[in-house]
């Protein structure tokens, strides 16, 4: 801790702090020096004035509804300069107002201040009395010890004293107060120091009496006297005691009303992600600038208020509006214009004795004119709602919010300045940032500046139970933050709720609920199983953070570890050892303290698990589960909408028979093979195939029996292919092949490989023998045989039936006696029974 804090002390208020402390000590070494050729007696004197002043000042009256304060002790101040001179004065005015500066105050520089101004008050006061005496009493005697003088000419002249006192020490002290808050100095004169002149009145008048005395009956006589001048200070300073508590109690009365209002409309503006410190630092910036402004006492009070209360109205706007991540609607940016006037239509009950009420309603109104809600324009908006609007843009544009992050220091200034004449005062922009870095070290002194930037988009909505702890340390922000969770909670499931409700893939609905979690909770890895019904165990389909690759892939069954738990039982699986969930020898990088696993589920059908693990959390809090429940339940809907359309898509490009991609799908992946090769200049081949003798087959063995052909020779062709050529079942025996990057010999070559595989291929038939077909195989090369599917599709049909009829298949019906099956032509056919 410094000595001497005088961070809030601006420029001025130091200058002057230091000249007056510095003349102070100048006088206080020249009365010390004075005092040394003082006599023995009067030495005695001088140390009974002092030890008076010390014993009345350590009992000083505190003026009400002032800063003020007097004491018993400027009556042996007064005495000391009539007897003693005006060196001696000033030290009993240093000591008197150094003791009773201790009791009223606890700053260091009070104590050095006000000792400093009373020794040049009493040097200037001291010198108008002598000058007094000489020039209207005809007294030249210096001091004037005990001589007795008129009691006409010496109240005069203490009078004179009095009010030269009064007027040096009234305004001295002012000032600093005056440069330090910026005030008037008349105005901080007339409302903390008007009233005391008559203390020193009295106190000029309890010395006139004691020196009467002193003079006229001696010393022992006039002690006698002083009882009865603590008598009265003490019937005083009861009296002001009582008014003091008066005072205290209905300025605590005051102080919790103003707590109560603060904390409520913090409360509210928590809706809209508004941090506590928001607020304080709002009202710190509009005190200052008011005081720049030389705003009436009302008008500071109204702008204190109205940094509390001018967003009030808010509580109109549902939060979605308010929270919204990206541009409004025309028809949201009208919603939300009403909280200017809902928010003074609310305040206008309470009566406010300083005018609030304006500031609420125009603090939107622009200098041009284009602001809501009534258009006003220039000097037609209320001083104080010109100066909310400045400092309130330059305070919320540094704080994140949901739906933007915050600006820097610079890029807020930079704002007001390019908004200066259009949507701001500029006189105001200019003022406050001229003297933003004397708001913002009071703002640093309070330890509000670190505030800024305190709620991130990305951090999560429910802390802790970790986090909770350490955010009991300070209770004040822990209720806000609380209360602004709460709606980030409303905000964050109907986001969810709107964004799973737009999603049919099945991919997109898991990243998309792996990227609310994380809006929503810490994790370190995060991982989602889809269960697998014919297999009978759940995989890991997408895995984000720490292990990520490790554990992509990995499969849980039901009952197995903590998430098998969470599918085996379909409820949450928390505060259990993540250790589980692993085998001892799978390669972790890092080892996990906490996790949570829970099923997701759609009424019966069992479709996964969401496991979340952390390398940081003691565990995750009920808090957190509840809030995940809710999200998954969510995302088992959209998760099972999005396998329900997966399937459907399936079902709609899939030929149900062979499993090969049908007609439909033939068309798709045709217009792909298009645009690759109008991309590379490289072109690619459409094989038709069709099969040989198949109706023969269907005839003779039953179409079961030709399904489970078409079924086998799908795979046989497929199997011939390579991975990223393409085959489809066109029609009946027909199938289509998109084969990529093949020259024509090349295709000869696989149109004979999957003749000779086909040809060789059986079906055994109990019975009735063995069932063949054979296949037919025709190309086309896009860019030369057409560029349409329908041309290609033509050209390769001509090819293959031009194979076809070159081709003779036969195919044994039966196996006793063996049957001969031949097909003439493509047209065509007879079955020809050889019997042995």
């Amino acid at each position: 801790m410094k000595l001497l804090d005088l961070s809030d002390y601006n420029r001025a208020a130091k200058t002057y702090w230091n000249s007056m402390v510095a003349a102070g000590a100048v006088v206080f070494v020249w009365a010390v020096v004075c005092c040394l050729s003082l006599t023995q007696i009067q030495s005695g004197e001088l140390a009974a004035f002092v030890l008076f002043a010390v014993v009345a000042s350590a009992h000083p009256i505190r003026i009400p509804n002032t800063k003020s304060s007097f004491t018993a002790g400027d009556v042996f101040t007064f005495l000391a300069l009539m007897t003693l001179g005006v060196p001696a004065a000033v030290l009993v005015g240093i000591v008197d107002v150094f003791v009773s500066s201790r009791r009223t105050s606890k700053r260091i520089t009070n104590w050095i201040a006000a000792p400093a101004i009373m020794a040049g008050t009493v040097l200037i006061s001291g010198n108008v009395f002598y000058f007094a005496l000489r020039r209207y009493a005809g007294i030249s005697t210096y001091p004037l010890g005990n001589s007795v003088i008129r009691t006409g000419y010496l109240i005069a002249c203490l009078a004179l004293l009095a009010l030269t006192h009064y007027f040096v020490n009234g305004f001295a002290v002012s000032t600093i107060y005056a440069l330090k808050d910026r005030q008037s100095l008349i105005t901080l004169w007339r409302r903390g120091y008007l009233w005391t002149w008559w203390s020193f009145f009295a106190s000029a008048l309890a010395a006139a009496v004691s020196y009467s005395a002193i003079s006229r009956v001696g010393w022992g006589y006039a002690l006698l006297g002083f009882p009865i001048v603590a008598a009265t200070f003490a019937t005083y300073k009861v009296y002001f005691e009582r008014g003091n508590t008066k005072t205290h109690e209905a300025e605590e009365l005051s102080r919790l009303h103003l707590a109560t209002v603060e904390a409520l409309a913090t409360a509210i503006d928590a809706k809209d992600q508004t941090t506590h410190c928001h607020v304080r630092r709002m009202q710190i910036y509009a005190e200052g600038l008011g005081k720049l402004l030389k705003l009436s006492e009302a008008e500071l009070a109204a702008l204190k208020a109205g940094a509390l209360l001018h967003d009030v109205g808010k509580l109109a706007v549902p939060d979605h509006i308010l929270n919204k991540p990206g541009t409004l609607t025309p028809a949201e940016f009208e919603k939300t214009k009403i909280h200017t006037i809902v928010g003074a239509e609310i305040l206008s009950r309470c009566n406010f004795p300083y005018p609030v009420l304006p500031i609420v309603r125009h603090h939107h109104e622009h200098w041009d004119g284009s602001g809501y809600p009534d258009g006003l324009k220039g000097e037609q908006i209320p001083i104080t709602a010109r100066v909310l609007s400045v400092i309130d843009c330059f305070d919320s544009v540094q704080e994140d919010r949901p739906f933007r992050a915050g600006m820097s220091r610079q890029q807020a200034i930079a704002l007001l300045n390019d908004g200066a004449g259009l949507r701001y005062d500029p006189r105001i922009v200019d003022l406050f940032v001229a003297n933003l870095p004397e708001f913002e070290a009071h703002i640093a002194a309070q330890g509000l500046a670190d505030q800024i930037h305190i709620s991130t988009p990305r951090n999560p909505i429910v802390p802790s139970r970790d986090e909770t702890n350490s955010l009991s340390e300070n209770r004040s922000f822990a209720a806000y933050n609380q209360i602004r969770n709460a709606h980030r909670e409303v905000y964050a499931l109907y986001e969810i709720a709107r964004t799973f409700g737009s999603s049919l893939e099945v991919e997109n609905t898991l990243s998309v609920l792996v990227d609310r979690v994380g809006h929503i909770v810490p994790f370190d890895t995060c991982v989602v199983y889809l269960f697998d019904e014919a297999q009978g165990h759940a995989r890991a389909t997408l895995t984000v953070g720490v292990n990520a690759e490790v554990m992509r892939g990995r499969c849980i069954a039901p009952g197995e570890g903590a998430t098998g738990f969470a599918l085996a039982n379909r409820r949450a699986v928390n505060r259990i050892h993540p250790g589980l969930d692993f085998h001892p020898t799978e390669p972790l990088q890092h080892n996990y303290r906490s996790m949570a696993a829970l099923p997701l589920f759609k009424e019966d059908r069992l479709l996964g698990a969401l496991s979340i693990y952390s390398m940081t959390l003691g565990e995750y809090s009920d808090d957190q589960i509840r809030l995940l429940e809710t999200m998954t339940r969510l995302a088992s809907d959209a998760l099972a909408n999005a396998m329900n359309h997966a399937r459907a898509e399936s079902n709609a490009l899939t030929d149900s028979l062979t499993g090969l991609p049908n007609a439909r799908s033939l068309q798709v992946r045709f217009d792909e093979e298009v645009a690759r090769a109008q991309r590379t200049g490289r072109p690619f081949q459409v094989i038709m195939l069709d099969l040989d003798n198949f109706k023969i087959v269907n005839d003779t063995f039953g179409h079961k029996v030709g399904d489970r052909m078409l079924h086998e020779v799908a795979h046989l062709v497929h199997a011939q292919l390579r991975e990223y050529d393409f085959l489809a079942r066109y029609a009946g025996d027909e199938f289509v092949a998109l084969v990529p990057d093949v020259p024509p010999n090349q295709v000869e070559e696989l149109r004979e490989r999957i003749e000779r595989i086909v040809s060789s291929f059986c079906i055994d038939v109990r019975g009735q023998g063995q069932a063949r077909v054979g296949i037919s195989v025709g190309a086309s090369l896009f860019g030369v045989d057409g560029e349409t599917l329908d041309q290609l599709l033509i050209a390769a049909d001509r090819a293959m039936y031009r194979a076809k009829s070159t081709h003779k298949s036969s195919i044994f019906a039966a196996s006793e006696p063996p049957s001969t099956i031949s097909e003439q032509s493509s047209k065509s056919s007879m079955i020809t029974r050889a019997v042995n």
